[in-house]
């Protein structure tokens, strides 16, 4: 039985990003607190706290006057950098280079339709730390929207500005954006702007993994047990393979999956650290 881990696996750029930068302050013997969990993966959290990562609430926040506090990939609203300034906080900025620039882009538009009527949609997960960071951006007035039921939400009759979290599926958003400009013209409305706000790297995975998934006889999917992304991606996975499993680490395996099989492909989120996923592979080969 040959065990293929897919090369297109594990972290994403900006967790990795992150991890490095909360890992080097460690090392040099700094006492890091983090505002949330850095990632949705508890075995890699188990980890960092193990090399001394604290993680805080938001409510935490005002008793660490004068602390060091690392800010995670996902990204904070403009008033948490505010608040860490007058409390004299050494930031450590982990934010992902990608959401820094969607932040940023918001922003733009944002203050630049201030005096018109211009609504500024986000596609996302509204109680995702991301979406909190990009509507901070917008004045916390940004339009949510999870799916095409949302679009009723819009005034259809009044300019908009499109964005999407950068880690949600690619072709839902061209999905929800075309259903919303159809609805726009319908009603003599043509001021949309589309903005192409999905990470590439992660939007990228969908399509990869249908192929990877079909290669296989089995999969054994890693991720996290609260990873919204991983639940995602998961799902690609089993629509392709109905032989997926998910796991959370090692102890999940089960060697009744494999019996019969020739190939096993192993995977994960994009909060899953490698790591993790050789360690699942080598299990597995030594069943």
């Amino acid at each position: 039985m040959k065990v293929i881990i897919d090369q297109n696996s594990g972290f994403c750029f900006g967790v990795n990003h992150a991890i490095k930068m909360a890992e080097a302050e460690l090392a040099a013997g700094e006492t890091v607190f983090c505002l949330g969990e850095m990632v949705h993966n508890q075995v890699q959290m188990d980890q960092l706290v193990a090399k001394g990562l604290k993680v805080i609430s938001m409510a935490e926040l005002p008793s660490l006057k004068g602390k060091k506090v690392l800010f995670r990939a996902h990204g904070e609203p403009p008033e948490t950098f505010q608040l860490a300034k007058e409390l004299d906080i050494s930031i450590i900025d982990a934010t992902c280079p990608i959401v820094t620039k969607l932040q940023q882009r918001i922003n733009n538009s944002y203050f630049s339709g201030k005096d018109s009527e211009l609504q500024i949609v986000i596609f996302g997960k509204a109680k995702h730390a991301e979406v909190a960071g990009l509507n901070g951006n917008a004045g916390n007035t940004a339009i949510i929207v999870s799916d095409e039921n949302d679009l009723g939400k819009i005034d259809i009759t009044k300019p908009v500005h499109l964005f999407s979290q950068t880690t949600m599926d690619a072709e839902t958003y061209q999905a929800i954006a075309t259903a919303l400009q159809k609805r726009m013209t319908e009603a003599g409305n043509t001021d949309l702007v589309i903005s192409k706000s999905a990470c590439g790297q992660v939007s990228g995975r969908a399509p990869a993994l249908r192929s990877f998934a079909s290669e296989h006889d089995v999969i054994v999917f890693v991720g996290g047990r609260n990873s919204a992304n991983g639940a995602y991606l998961f799902s690609v996975c089993k629509s392709i393979n109905e032989k997926s499993y998910y796991i959370h680490n090692i102890e999940d395996i089960d060697d009744q999956w494999f019996n019969g099989s020739i190939s096993v492909g192993v995977t994960g989120a994009t909060s899953t650290p490698g790591w993790l996923i050789a360690q699942v592979a080598e299990q597995i080969e030594r069943m």
